[in-house]
């Protein structure tokens, strides 16, 4: 799969911009401010419908305008596919293919990009917010049906939040709240969590191996990277959690521990049980649910864990080593989802590579190894702030961005 042509208009600094791509590496090389950038996130948004820079779709569209409008043709095989996006700042998005009128859901999936930024070194420093959002954006990628089942937990989350949160006030008031609601949104909401978590812990399985090893490739061997989840219905549980120390080396003990684990991510596939666990815990949970007037229990408590050898990979890995971890997820996505069997497009789903601005935070070393690992993707986007930033291994298409005027080089 690649981008053949994108075409913007009143998307972040652009009025209106048309470009003709190719297949292999495409370079927009421009000092900061310039707006290369906002080339890159605007095809990495019609991947997941959010952004890598901001959380409000808001500051998409241009200061003073109604709304912004990405289109872009993408191949599949011999196939094009145009696909249009209307971002209206308050209101819903609106989509079209091949110009009709189309369910935003229907679109995702068309186009699959995989996208490492300086930002991404928060998925090992940052706190667990970073990495579930990691997760979940891979999981819609893969089966874009569960981004109605994410849209869902996250607004169920939302009103039992308000209700607990108004429910206790009622008793901090010496009142006596009626909480006959709330069994309903536990419902709801251990019904759609179960679903996550079940899907997360099978993306975790697909993951794991090619996360260590391309972490063994960007580091050159100098550690053995781990993912592992921990489930919040775990904690509740009383369930002792393992440390990375536990599961690391081929000694009989860490051999067990990782058996362990197998047999608590099988137990968190079995959605039916899942979901009662989730309604158990909840239950377990609710006085200190309305003490504190939030939700204790549920993947939106959960971490993907990262482990380096012996030692959580959080707090422990040195800068380098945080970049080579960063790289290591984001490159393992690209494998999971080249290798997707279920991809609609069969053979031809591997996903557009985009490296923004991130060969001037690599040394040497690193920015060598990254380039011979992406230089035979189907299509690399690149932003740089000069030339030099691109290594020689990633020549290709280059195009000169200054002051939003966007020139092919």
């Amino acid at each position: 799969m690649y981008v053949s042509d994108l075409a913007l208009n009143d998307f972040r600094s652009y009025s209106e911009v048309v470009l003709a791509l190719e297949p292999g590496v495409t370079a927009f090389v421009g000092q900061n401010g310039q707006g290369k950038t906002n080339l890159v996130e605007a095809v990495a948004y019609l991947s997941t419908f959010s952004s890598h820079r901001v959380a409000a779709d808001a500051a998409l569209v241009r200061q003073g305008t109604g709304g912004a409008v990405i289109r872009a043709k993408v191949v599949h095989g011999e196939r094009p596919t145009l696909v249009e996006l209307e971002i209206v700042a308050g209101k819903a998005n609106r989509a079209r293919l091949n110009r009709s009128p189309a369910r935003t859901r229907d679109v995702l999936g068309v186009v699959r990009t995989v996208l490492f930024a300086p930002e991404d070194l928060e998925l090992v420093k940052g706190d667990p917010s970073h990495r579930r959002r990691f997760l979940d954006d891979l999981v819609v990628l893969l089966a874009p049906r569960l981004a109605g089942v994410r849209a869902e937990y996250d607004k169920v989350l939302r009103q039992r939040g308000a209700l607990l949160k108004s429910a206790g006030a009622v008793r901090r008031r010496g009142g006596r709240p009626d909480l006959s609601t709330l069994d309903v949104w536990d419902g709801q909401l251990a019904a759609a969590g179960a679903q996550m978590i079940a899907a997360r812990i099978r993306l975790v399985r697909v993951l794991r191996p090619f996360v260590a090893d391309a972490y063994d490739q960007v580091s050159a061997g100098q550690g053995v990277a781990r993912i592992d989840y921990r489930a919040s219905v775990d904690t509740a549980e009383g369930t002792p959690e393992l440390a990375a120390a536990d599961l690391a080396g081929d000694a009989p003990a860490a051999q067990s521990a990782r058996a362990t684990v197998d047999a608590r991510e099988q137990a968190l596939l079995d959605i039916p049980a899942l979901t009662q666990r989730l309604l158990a815990a909840m239950a377990e949970l609710r006085e200190k649910e309305l003490a504190r007037g939030v939700s204790l229990v549920g993947p939106h408590r959960d971490d993907l864990v990262l482990s380096l050898g012996t030692l959580p990979a959080k707090g422990y890995a040195s800068h380098g080593e945080s970049w080579s971890y960063a790289l290591a997820l984001k490159l393992a996505s690209y494998e999971v989802l080249r290798e997707d069997e279920t991809s609609p497009w069969g053979s031809d789903g591997e996903p557009v590579l985009i490296l923004d601005d991130v060969f001037a935070e690599l040394d040497v070393r690193r920015r060598e190894r990254l380039a011979a690992m992406v230089s035979g993707a189907r299509q690399v986007l690149i932003t740089a702030a000069v030339p030099d930033d691109v290594p020689t291994a990633l020549a290709g298409a280059r195009f000169a961005v200054h002051a939003g005027e966007v020139t092919r080089g």
